[in-house]
């Protein structure tokens, strides 16, 4: 490492202001704040100091999901593997899938954790190759014209992203959807801190308005030819509890979904990873599930003959779709998410009421943890904008002003 560090100085000059090189210098820059601690010190005082910067918090983020990442893997790989066990070998497909996996000689048993993991890693790591590339690029495009250092966000948008799609996305959509999150959800609005929605979860929503036959529906969350598998929240608009997985299997994760959301165990660790660290925020976390439980009991108390969502516990939400996801790493987004104390609360609730709503009143739609943290997104603003409000107004009465 002290190698590639005195390369990094001795080409300093180059990317410095009068330099040849001027216009990369967010590119310089980011490969050496990313691999080194910055030589940058404030000098004036006064200012706070913590050890924790936004690069070191943004890595943290990316640690808390490596166990989902892993489950990712695995459960596309499982997935597919129980799929061609089933129906057979002419059911996979001929494409540049099948020739990295013959090279590779990976077998196809769905009771060998490895053939599982890396059959799973040749769908999930090329669209993250892509999402990094797609978003990277626009990511260094208007930093170099705005002339700013490029922001360690992206490294979470761009894992955040392949996680929320199924294994069968095109590469081509998964470009033009990451394009659409960083540059629409992000960049018009002045870059990281200042945009509302949360850019990953924004590129998945023009993907589903965009293109629904390539992220909704039976036939894309199994890698396989020929085989359709609702996931099990489509399952229960159908038959209600009566599903065809059990709790414990949706709890850990080995059913349909989209690549990283089918796990609550592996989300549930990065909660703990989070909170611990003090990154992701317990009350948003907490008040989420607080207004999902209370919304689906009360669908439950009301009941229903006609619409088997009603009879869906607050322990199957739980589990099921991308609540889990949604809550501990989507939600809770610093930026889009409500920054007051009391305003977390509100935020919280508001999405745990609304992807009940949308889960149960229309199940047409059965997955609402999307449209829900978007909604949370819109209206975050407006929630710390009269939590604040109130607590001047509160002031200025006990002060008799």
């Amino acid at each position: 490492m002290n190698f590639l560090r005195s390369i990094l100085k001795k080409n300093e000059k180059d990317f410095q202001p009068g330099g040849k090189l001027r216009r990369l210098f967010p590119l310089y820059e980011a490969l050496d704040s990313f691999l080194f601690s910055t030589d940058e010190r404030t000098r004036s005082a006064p200012h706070v100091r913590d050890f924790l910067d936004f690069k070191r918090m943004m890595i943290m983020v990316v640690v808390a999901m490596v166990p989902a990442v892993i489950m990712a893997f695995y459960n596309t790989g499982l997935q597919a593997n129980l799929a061609i066990a089933k129906t057979g070998a002419a059911a996979i497909p001929k494409d540049f899938h099948y020739t990295i996996l013959r090279l590779l000689k990976i077998g196809f048993n769905p009771a060998s954790t490895l053939d599982n993991f890396l059959h799973g890693a040749v769908y999930f790591l090329p669209v993250y190759i892509v999402s990094l590339a797609a978003g990277g690029l626009w990511e260094v495009l208007f930093a170099v014209v705005r002339k700013h250092p490029i922001n360690e966000g992206f490294l979470v948008t761009s894992l955040l992203f392949p996680m929320i799609l199924p294994p069968t996305i095109p590469l081509w959509q998964t470009a033009l959807g990451i394009s659409f999150g960083v540059v629409f959800a992000k960049e018009v609005f002045g870059g990281v801190g200042m945009n509302i929605w949360n850019p990953a979860l924004a590129g998945r929503a023009f993907l589903f308005f965009a293109y629904p036959a390539n992220i909704s529906g039976d036939s894309v969350w199994i890698a396989v030819n020929g085989i359709s598998s609702a996931t099990p929240l489509a399952q229960a608009a159908e038959k209600g509890v009566h599903l065809s997985v059990s709790w414990f299997d949706s709890f850990i994760g080995t059913i349909p979904g989209s690549m990283g959301e089918t796990s609550t165990l592996a989300c549930l660790i990065g909660a703990f990873i989070l909170i611990l660290t003090g990154i992701g925020s317990w009350r948003i976390m907490a008040s989420i599930v607080a207004g999902m439980t209370v919304t689906a009991l009360l669908f439950n108390l009301t009941g229903s003959t006609t619409n088997p969502m009603f009879g869906l516990s607050p322990l199957w939400h739980f589990v099921l779709g991308g609540f889990a996801f949604g809550t501990v790493f989507m939600a809770t987004d610093p930026v889009s998410a409500a920054m007051t104390r009391k305003g977390k609360y509100f935020y919280g609730l508001l999405i745990g009421v609304v992807v009940v709503l949308i889960r149960v009143v229309n199940p047409a739609y059965p997955e609402g943890m999307m449209l829900a943290i978007l909604f949370g997104n819109t209206f975050a603003p407006i929630i710390d904008h009269y939590v604040v409000k109130s607590r001047i107004k509160k002031g200025a009465l006990q002060y008799g002003s």
